[in-house]
């Protein structure tokens, strides 16, 4: 996986993208309707049971749009929720709070889903030292909100990108003649370009797994 400082700058992108995309160069309607110096007080209402994922992120959306709005916590992500509790209230400018409602609403949604999706194979492995792992299978803008949600319900996250990783996939092993090839092509490939990179590869079946065994670097099977 990337650095944490790596994930928080892929945050700020999708947040400013999403705002960009959403608001544009001002929300009309709000800006129309709403005196520039109104007050409000909004709330995070569940309409389901499930896990909750997304709060931080929210916090994060609020003091983009608006540095003086304040968020008050009342349930933390990865916790159980049912229907009509909570999450947190916001309060501030009207127009602010507007501006950013749809973005906090999408995002959480999504991540809820996910995160309570996760959690519900987490607990069916419960006693096990099998572990849960995401794929790079994301939605275009979003992967570094969907892989968040993926840790908040328990999961791990696998690899971020195409960059963070060595996977050997079936074209890159039969590319390479096989798989044994594959591997010391990469080790190589690692040396010349002084990179640091776990190398993962994918079995086809139990007699390719036993030659993965024989060859030493790799980190995990697939």
């Amino acid at each position: 996986m990337i650095s944490q400082a790596q994930f928080d700058k892929e945050i700020e992108i999708i947040i400013a993208n999403s705002v960009r995309e959403d608001v544009g160069e001002g929300d009309h309607s709000s800006l129309a309707c709403i005196p520039a110096n109104a007050k409000g007080r909004a709330k995070l209402l569940v309409k389901d049971n499930g896990l909750i994922a997304g709060v931080e992120f929210a916090k994060q959306v609020f003091q983009y749009i608006d540095k003086d709005l304040k968020v008050e916590t009342v349930i933390e992500d990865g916790s159980v929720v049912k229907k009509r509790d909570i999450v947190f209230y916001v309060e501030g400018s009207s127009q602010s709070i507007l501006k950013a409602e749809r973005l906090v609403l999408n995002a959480m949604q999504r991540m809820s889903a996910i995160a309570t999706k996760t959690n519900e194979f987490v607990k069916k492995l419960e006693g096990t030292k099998t572990k849960i792992l995401d794929t790079r299978k994301t939605t275009p803008g979003i992967r570094a909100l969907e892989k968040w949600a993926v840790k908040i319900g328990g999961g791990e996250n696998h690899r971020f990108a195409l960059y963070d990783m060595i996977m050997l996939k079936d074209n890159h092993i039969d590319f390479a003649g096989g798989i044994t090839q594959a591997i010391n092509k990469t080790k190589i490939y690692l040396q010349e370009k002084n990179l640091d990179l776990e190398i993962i590869v994918e079995a086809r079946d139990l007699d390719e797994i036993k030659e993965i065994l024989e060859s030493e670097g790799v980190y995990r099977i697939l």
